[in-house]
């Protein structure tokens, strides 16, 4: 089962969120509506709304308006996070087109991400659930979080791999688990379920995140529609590096130490040989795959459905991605 055909399983539902994502978009200020109609209808995968509606059908439930609104909570509050973070990396390029930063500037960018965490939060009251609620409030905190702590880390070539998988389960893992759990909550009330889908989102995050982090140097800039090495050129150290520096001789890890003190891209092509030949590539994969294989366990005691084996399908798509 491929990504196409996962989406096509719940197409009808997935055309009125996607409606409705743009239907919320409305205000009365032109500029926020054209900014995020920019960034939302940029092409990107829709995954967590994907998640949101996959995990109800899991749970043998109906797809409602409360669950509908909830997956357009969750790619507004994804969307919101973008903005921010192309301010906050000073980021040029997404999805092989200018950031919303880039062609409206800063300010409008990071006030238009606080308008969509806004009406992410009207929507959230609409649906009606305290729990719901609860789920993702929580989720956007330790997202702020996961975002302060890897800015803090920026630079720091001391980051350890624990510090490091921290600020992913925050930055990224986080949403997928909201997604997951909050639609959970909203489709039963069988715990072992919620619980099934709640670790299931989480270790899909981190297997998504460590992929991202691995194709930052061993992907197609242009299937990417980023520069390779972004991180590096941020001064970010991922687990590639991290890893790289942990069995490198002394001077692959000065090489690298000092790349991510002064950030930029001039011996990115010494970094990528290190990076290679010291196998830190194919350990960020094989960490990817046990996160993969985490949240296919955890979907075990879920009855069999097409709707379970789109999530676990979409598990191996995490990780064999190319982009």
């Amino acid at each position: 089962m491929n990504l196409q055909d996962i989406f096509k399983l719940v197409e009808q539902d997935f055309n009125a969120v996607n409606h409705g994502i743009f239907e919320q978009l409305h205000s009365e200020v032109p500029l926020v509506e054209q900014i995020g109609q920019y960034i939302i209808d940029s092409g990107g995968k829709r995954l967590r709304p994907l998640l949101v509606l996959l995990s109800t059908r899991s749970l043998q439930a109906s797809v409602d308006q409360p669950t509908r609104l909830l997956a357009a909570v969750i790619e507004f509050l994804h969307t919101a996070t973008l903005l921010h973070d192309d301010v906050v990396d000073t980021s040029d390029l997404r999805r092989g087109r200018p950031t919303a930063n880039v062609n409206w500037g800063n300010a409008p960018s990071v006030l238009v991400g606080d308008f969509l965490y806004s009406r992410a939060f009207q929507m959230m009251v609409e649906i009606g659930s305290l729990e719901v609620m609860n789920i993702l409030s929580q989720a956007t905190c330790v997202i702020a979080e996961g975002e302060v702590m890897q800015l803090t880390n920026v630079r720091n070539p001391d980051i350890t791999e624990a510090q490091y998988m921290q600020v992913i389960h925050g930055k990224t893992a986080m949403l997928f688990e909201a997604s997951t759990h909050a639609a959970a909550q909203l489709a039963s009330e069988d715990e072992t379920a919620i619980q099934a889908l709640k670790t299931y989102g989480s270790e899909l995050g981190l297997a998504f995140q460590l992929i991202d982090d691995y194709l930052d140097y061993a992907g197609d800039a242009e299937a990417l529609g980023k520069n390779l090495g972004d991180d590096l050129a941020e001064g970010k150290p991922t687990l590639p590096l991290i890893q790289a520096m942990a069995v490198g001789s002394s001077e692959q890890q000065q090489l690298i130490r000092q790349c991510i003190r002064k950030g930029g891209r001039d011996q990115i092509e010494e970094v990528l040989n290190v990076i290679e030949v010291t196998g830190a590539l194919t350990y960020t994969q094989a960490k990817a795959q046990q996160h993969a294989a985490a949240a296919l366990a955890a979907l075990e005691p879920l009855a069999p459905s097409t709707a379970k084996e789109a999530l676990m399908a979409l598990a191996q798509i995490a990780v064999n991605r190319d982009r």
